[in-house]
């Protein structure tokens, strides 16, 4: 089988012109198959704040009500892909930028969750992903052409979902690990998974489900790293062969080894 990386960027990453152009110089310079996620950033809330779209959350997750749709789909599929596109087109990348709509590419379906409470709550337009096509990809990637997806989503029947870009990248992982030797890479502002999140130098270097599992008892994982190693452990779960977790501009660095998180097998 050949590589494949699959490499998911924050917001804070998306945010700051600097530190997103250090990550697409070493995107350019990794050879081989790959392609890039993207998370939405602030400025879909900034958008939002100017038009008057009150914005609500519930356990740190935006409600998409359908204005905050439209404004999601405009920033995140529209404005923030294509910025990412021509960057990487003046680096002499050819990229092509997709929504999970486009395509046919992510089909999902609308969330319905409960919440510790077991009370019913109910997110908006968000999705859960069904179903990626892999043929698409495999198609894109044989033409060296290189996918930059935008965490928008479909659901079928002609309707728009905002979806989890971590999630996103999770499912394009372990649905094209079965065509390739996948390694999916959550690359982000910190240095990797911190036992303390304000010192750089407190990576944990490897984490197996046992220790993941010890750390979230004791509360030593900072609560919002948890969805993304939640998504990391279920990748490696479906077959990923490696999920690592570090500062976007030192992407190679997180390859060899030589810097981030690794998240391995283990025992639960």
């Amino acid at each position: 089988m050949e590589q494949l990386y699959i490499i998911k960027i924050g917001g804070n990453i998306v945010d700051d012109e600097q530190l997103l152009l250090q990550f697409l110089d070493a995107f350019t310079q990794l050879e081989g198959n790959k392609i890039l996620v993207h998370g939405g950033g602030k400025m879909a809330t900034r958008l939002a704040e100017t038009m008057g779209v009150k914005q609500q959350l519930i356990d740190g997750r935006r409600i998409t009500d359908e204005a905050t749709l439209e404004i999601v789909t405009m920033v995140y599929a529209g404005l923030l892909n294509k910025k990412i596109v021509a960057q990487l087109q003046g680096k002499a990348v050819n990229a092509l930028g997709i929504s999970g709509a486009d395509g046919n590419l992510i089909k999902a379906h609308k969330r319905k969750k409960s919440n510790h409470l077991g009370e019913s709550i109910d997110y908006g337009f968000v999705g859960d992903v069904d179903i990626v096509n892999t043929n698409l990809l495999k198609d894109l990637l044989q033409k060296d052409i290189i996918p930059v997806i935008a965490p928008i989503t479909h659901d079928g029947a002609g309707q728009l979902l905002n979806t989890n870009a971590d999630t996103i990248a999770q499912s394009l992982a372990t649905s094209l690990s079965q065509l390739y030797k996948t390694v999916l890479i959550y690359s982000f502002e910190k240095s990797g998974v911190l036992l303390n999140v304000n010192d750089e130098a407190s990576v944990i270097h490897t984490i197996d489900s046992g220790f993941y599992k010890d750390l979230k008892e004791k509360q030593l994982i900072f609560a919002g790293m948890i969805p993304k190693l939640d998504n990391a452990f279920e990748a490696i779960d479906k077959g990923v062969e490696k999920v690592i977790i570090g500062k976007a501009e030192d992407l190679q660095a997180l390859i060899n080894g030589n810097s981030g998180t690794t998240i391995i097998h283990g025992k639960g």
